[in-house]
């Protein structure tokens, strides 16, 4: 590996601003979370409707302030369902997947070391109010750091298989309109737009998707936090992920996603892409016959 190569003009940049970008990505999702768990009331605030569009608003915004921090040097994609699907569509190197991959999961886990340290005081009176053990099922933790199936009404939990499916759409219904935005851009300037819709997306995945398993649609976001819960004393419940009716889910929100992501990047090459292309070259061509027509007018009105 090359000093060049890992420079922060190189691959070095990138993936600092790949771990900043999603380290303030999750900080500011599952901030709202915490607030939302510590002052609102916890599991029965988060079943009201002013607690669920607090935490779809600041995962929206979140996924937005992120973006325009990143997305000049590395492209911010802060997921690797985003890095994965640009690969395989070959827009991106897969030399750089894993390392991209790696960084943004170490940003999403720095960002939870943060958020413990701010939110500690509201860790340790939850547990003493309830007189619960960390690793309890019934823990503050899952409704924080990472992501499991949801009770819904009449205390059915929702399966894994449902789980994994919803992880899945998000993810392609993210990856596809991701990849539909960044082609269908006409103008530079429009491009600065591209994270404040890109947040408005996620924003509508959350309202439209989150109430299976709390749409986590990226691998970082769940496993980094994940991880750093399980070093900070949250056990089974964080890793391998048992709860109640469910058992050994981590690898739900890591795998689902990553399938996701992939599958839209096909899905959008065959369908969506070839159409814009054509758009593109024919809006080219007619440029150039009007550019041609300008000309022979001009030579034209000189020689008379």
């Amino acid at each position: 590996m090359s000093s060049q190569w890992m420079n922060r003009r190189g691959l070095g940049g990138e993936l600092l601003a790949e771990f900043i970008g999603t380290m303030i990505l999750v900080l500011f999702g599952d901030g709202v979370a915490g607030a939302v768990q510590f002052f609102l009331g916890g599991q029965q605030g988060s079943a009201s409707a002013t607690a669920w569009l607090l935490i779809n608003l600041g995962w929206g915004l979140a996924v937005m302030l992120g973006m325009f921090i990143a997305r000049v040097i590395s492209g911010a994609h802060l997921n690797p369902a985003v890095t994965l699907g640009l690969a395989v569509r070959k827009a991106f190197p897969w030399k750089k997947v894993g390392w991209y991959a790696l960084f943004q999961t170490l940003g999403a886990w720095f960002a939870a070391l943060l958020l413990y340290i701010v939110y500690y005081p509201g860790f340790t009176a939850f547990e003493s109010a309830n007189r619960i053990s960390r690793d309890s099922l019934a823990s503050a933790g899952e409704n924080i750091f990472f992501t499991a199936p949801h009770a819904l009404i009449g205390g059915v939990v929702v399966p894994i298989w449902n789980a994994a499916f919803d992880q899945a759409l998000g993810a392609f219904v993210l990856v596809y309109v991701i990849m539909a935005i960044n082609d269908a851009r006409p103008t530079t300037r429009l491009a600065y737009l591209t994270p404040v819709v890109v947040g408005g997306l996620v924003l509508a995945i959350g309202m439209a998707f989150g109430v299976d398993a709390g749409y986590a649609i990226n691998p970082a976001r769940d496993f980094g936090p994940r991880i750093f819960a399980w070093m900070a004393g949250w056990g089974q419940v964080a890793f391998p992920g048992n709860g109640a009716g469910f058992s050994s889910y981590f690898w739900v929100p890591v795998v689902a996603p990553l399938v996701g992501g992939a599958l839209a990047a096909v899905a959008y090459q065959t369908t969506l892409y070839p159409i814009l292309v054509e758009k593109a070259d024919l809006a080219a061509a007619a440029e150039a016959e009007l550019v041609a027509d300008e000309r022979s007018e001009i030579v034209n009105s000189s020689q008379s």
